[in-house]
């Protein structure tokens, strides 16, 4: 779910079937990298016109990663964020639900293309990954193909 108001950006995952899943251990807010190592959460949003799309990554742990890319896989560089983005994961006996809340203004600007995936591990070193779309054999969030929701201009007030 995706949900964007005046001043911040919501985000939410649902997880179902939790018994067995890894949940970084608390690590404080902070940038980090390689987060898609372990559970994680990540929005990719592609403004229309162009191969140039942002990544945002979210962890348990509350760390947080957030890139502007050139183009698919191309060259990385961090996106400035006005203030750390707000985690928060909840577990519940069958089902978990991550929480992410970003400034708006450290949001890319609608309208856009959105893809919302998560890499889920589980005890053993099981991970799996799931995305909106995956176009090929193997994951590739990065694949234009995933970038399947719409997020749509403002409405005039």
């Amino acid at each position: 779910m995706l949900s964007i108001g005046e001043a911040w950006v919501r985000l939410r995952w649902r997880v179902d079937g939790v018994s067995k899943l890894v949940i970084p251990s608390f690590a404080g807010k902070g940038r980090a990298e390689g987060l898609w190592n372990t559970t994680c959460f990540e929005a990719f949003i592609r403004p229309p016109g162009g191969d140039a799309y942002t990544e945002f990554n979210f962890s348990p742990s509350e760390r947080w990663a957030a890139y502007e890319l050139a183009s698919r896989r191309g060259e990385m560089t961090e996106r400035p964020m006005v203030r750390e983005p707000d985690c928060t994961m909840r577990v519940g006996q069958a089902t978990a639900v991550f929480d992410a809340a970003l400034p708006r203004i450290s949001f890319p600007d609608p309208p856009a293309a959105v893809g919302l995936t998560a890499v889920i591990e589980e005890e053993g070193g099981v991970k799996s990954y799931w995305a909106l779309c995956h176009n090929g054999d193997e994951p590739d969030f990065h694949d234009p193909a995933c970038f399947t929701a719409n997020l749509g201009p403002p409405k005039p007030a």
